[in-house]
């Protein structure tokens, strides 16, 4: 394990794990305007939601790492008040990396970028039109951390109004499965939130469950499990008894198949196939009943992966 304090390394290396070890970051593209007029569109992915009542956003317009200068941003946030937090999509996101570039306060990002400004309802800033997710905000309070290089200065906004492209609606809510939203990585790595990255954990719905600590030592100790796995199965409320193990495994007769048949059986889902041929090759492949429960497992189906582990235990015992 590589330990070390901020304080010991060169802000740089502090800066490249921080960004490295807390992401995917969603990224902020903040529109604001200066005291002059001037508009202004920037990037940011120190950025989070906090709070819905009043629903709060927040995002760090850091001092840059170069000379510990404010960035325009953060100046016209402290004149105005103001501004228009956008969602970045992958549609845009070739147009937000040029956006991203430290142009002179004089030079207008949105004609460099190609993004196209529309008029806000409550604020002077502009909504970004490519955007499909897009927020008018009010400064609630500037938190400065430091006058040094990559010294934070985290923008608590509040939310006057939301502007939502109803293309990315189902049921009254985003769907996260159309929006297609851009994270940012260390470096010039980034994330993309596509469908193929995107699956679904229902959160646990009862404080019942039997934990870690409930599980087993023969379910615990197994090589085959993943800390993933264990947590899944700890959901479960009750653990079940032996019989209605042996009872669910009377449901499925041994399957004369080879073990590139269960692999078969493995790789198109067939789970009923998958236990039947792992009770024919009982002897022929070592943790071949947790394998296939490992199976049962992915496809949610809990309870009847905690039969097999049972089962398995009770006649590796005998």
């Amino acid at each position: 394990m590589f330990s070390f304090e901020p304080k010991d390394q060169p802000q740089q290396v502090v800066q490249s794990f921080l960004v490295g070890g807390v992401a995917p970051r969603p990224i902020a593209l903040v529109s604001t305007i200066s005291k002059d007029r001037i508009p202004n569109l920037s990037p940011f992915s120190f950025f989070n939601a906090f709070g819905s009542n009043p629903p709060v956003v927040a995002f760090s317009a850091s001092r840059r790492g170069r000379d510990g200068s404010l960035k325009d941003t953060y100046n016209n946030l402290i004149d105005t008040g103001e501004c228009v937090i956008n969602a970045v999509t992958f549609n845009i996101l070739e147009q937000i990396n040029l956006a991203s570039t430290e142009y002179a306060s004089e030079v207008n990002e949105w004609e460099k970028s190609g993004l196209t400004p529309i008029k806000s309802d409550i604020i002077n800033p502009c909504l970004v039109q490519e955007s499909p997710f897009r927020m008018e905000c009010k400064l609630y309070q500037m938190v400065s951390v430091g006058i040094n290089p990559g010294s934070a200065n985290i923008a608590i906004c509040e939310v006057l109004k939301f502007h939502v492209d109803e293309e990315i609606m189902e049921n009254g809510k985003i769907n996260p499965f159309k929006i297609h939203h851009i994270g940012r990585n260390g470096g010039d790595i980034w994330s993309n939130i596509d469908s193929n990255a995107l699956f679904q954990l229902k959160k646990p719905t009862t404080n019942n469950n039997i934990g870690m600590n409930g599980l087993p030592d023969y379910i615990r100790n197994s090589p085959v499990f993943t800390a993933n796995n264990l947590a899944r199965l700890a959901l479960l409320e009750t653990t079940p008894d032996l019989e209605r193990a042996y009872e669910f495994i009377k449901g499925y007769e041994p399957l004369k198949s080879s073990l590139s048949d269960f692999e078969q059986f493995r790789i198109s889902g067939d789970l009923g196939k998958m236990l039947s041929s792992a009770l024919f090759n009982i002897s022929n492949l070592e943790n071949i009943l947790e394998l296939t429960a490992k199976e049962f497992l992915q496809q949610n189906r809990i309870k009847e992966a905690f039969l097999i582990c049972m089962y398995n235990n009770h006649i590796m015992k005998d």
